[in-house]
């Protein structure tokens, strides 16, 4: 059983950065790992996935074209965490965002990911 655990949201002005961080516990071998926002009144959106290979091959990441260039997914399989670095955030990236695992491909349609965390709080003011 997976449990995640998100941290690393808050308050930034626009043009400024934070990390995310998610802490899962159990066995993420061979799952997408994945971060998800949700924004007042709109539905959860994919953001960032990431793959790792359980053997041999590449790391796979995929980004939400709105972030792309911005955003960077990245995962630590040794430390079962993985992070989410946003730089030059803008007032529309507010959103509470999701740390979730899925099954491969890493696409961003929801019925692939089967575990979430409880979310984290991200806010930009202009």
């Amino acid at each position: 059983q997976v449990h995640l655990v998100e941290s690393g949201g808050g308050s930034v002005q626009s043009g400024g950065s934070l990390r995310l961080s998610c802490a899962a516990s159990g066995d993420t071998t061979g799952k997408c790992m994945g971060w998800f926002r949700q924004a007042p009144g709109k539905g959860r959106e994919g953001v960032a996935s990431i793959y790792t290979p359980y053997r041999v091959g590449s790391v796979s990441t995929f980004y939400n074209d709105s972030v792309a260039g911005r955003f960077t997914i990245s995962q630590d399989k040794a430390h079962n965490t993985m992070t989410l670095q946003m730089n030059n955030l803008e007032p529309e990236d507010t959103a509470i965002y999701f740390c979730a695992a899925g099954h491969a491909p890493c696409f961003f349609d929801l019925p692939r990911w089967d575990v979430w965390g409880q979310g984290t709080q991200v806010t930009v003011s202009s």
